[in-house]
């Protein structure tokens, strides 16, 4: 079990920024295998309570990127106008939080199958494809000067990461090879200059209301390089969550979320180009399945959801040969 961050320590790292008071109700929230999320209320002399989350990583990690950049990419999106969670503090070394950062809590639902399924959510889901092209237009939007310093993550790029990183893992996987070689052949050309992308623009990313999409999670996998791919990863079926039919999310269709996206002023979508984005989410997410499975096996990191990860794998290949076949 993760160890909570220290109540007094995190009332005092956040004081100076959201005021003086005691930090109540404190919980981790489910979701994320390596990095934390907790949540909790500060809560002041007068009675008042205000709610944050916690967002970070105990001790040394060394993913993509770090909470200092999340935290700026952000701040970034903030500024212009999307929907995120405003961020109130950057947590420093001497705090002994911990990397991360303090934002607001926005309330809502992030857990798809409630969003997918329950009458609470019946009327935001017919708008959720529409809202999410106009939020993804928003994003590819911002002046890339305004960003902390972010990888480029080009297809070939990521076509050669993908490739090797299965390479270590010592299994064969045909279907995965099959994918690596269409997906060669069929490399789009990129876009004029690389655009911000989220990296998991996706259904479990989003809060939501029964009037749609209150904000946008997990920036961490942020970079600059080809915005179809935010759109092709939405329509990745490990998404959909059981609602296969709809092909956004499982909640929504592509025509919606296209024409959306281009009348917020997203670029024209290829419909090959975004097919080239979905066969290579889902091969990206395969691979990631096989890494973790990896990780669980070798006693790295032993967890039941690294494990239950792994036996997606099989799902994965069935999902990218449809997609190689024609399909979605």
């Amino acid at each position: 079990m993760a160890r909570p961050p220290d109540p007094e320590a995190l009332a005092r790292a956040i004081a100076a920024t959201c005021g003086d008071g005691s930090v109540v109700d404190l919980r981790r929230l489910s979701g994320g295998a390596s990095r934390e999320t907790w949540s909790f209320d500060l809560a002041d002399a007068n009675g008042g309570r205000r709610g944050f989350v916690l967002r970070r990583d105990p001790g040394e990690y060394g993913g993509e990127s770090d909470r200092s950049t999340e935290y700026l990419v952000c701040e970034a999106a903030a500024a212009a106008g999307v929907a995120v969670p405003t961020v109130r503090v950057l947590l420093r070394a001497e705090d002994d939080l911990g990397r991360g950062f303090v934002m607001d809590r926005v309330e809502g639902e992030t857990i798809p199958r409630r969003i997918l399924r329950d009458d609470e959510y019946a009327a935001a889901r017919p708008r959720l494809a529409a809202q999410c092209g106009e939020i993804a237009a928003r994003i590819h939007a911002i002046d890339p000067a305004t960003l902390p310093r972010l990888p480029e993550q080009s297809a070939p790029t990521q076509l050669d990461q993908y490739r090797s990183l299965l390479d270590t893992f010592g299994e064969p996987h045909p279907a995965f090879e099959l994918g690596l070689r269409w997906l060669a052949e069929r490399v789009p050309s990129p876009p004029s200059r690389p655009e911000l992308v989220h990296g998991d623009f996706r259904n479990g990313n989003f809060i939501v209301g029964p009037e749609g999409i209150r904000a946008v999670l997990d920036w961490e996998l942020a970079h600059l390089g080809d915005p179809v791919e935010d759109l092709g990863w939405l329509c990745v079926k490990s998404w959909r969550f059981g609602v296969a039919d709809k092909l956004v999310g499982g909640f929504g269709t592509v025509p919606d979320l296209v024409a959306a996206y281009e009348r917020a002023g997203g670029r024209k979508v290829d419909e090959n180009t975004l097919r080239f984005w979905v066969a290579l989410g889902t091969l990206k997410w395969g691979v990631i399945c096989v890494g973790q499975a990896f990780t669980h096996l070798n006693g790295f990191v032993r967890s039941v959801e690294l494990a239950t990860l792994g036996r997606r794998v099989a799902e994965t290949e069935w999902d990218l040969l449809e997609i190689l076949d024609g399909g979605w």
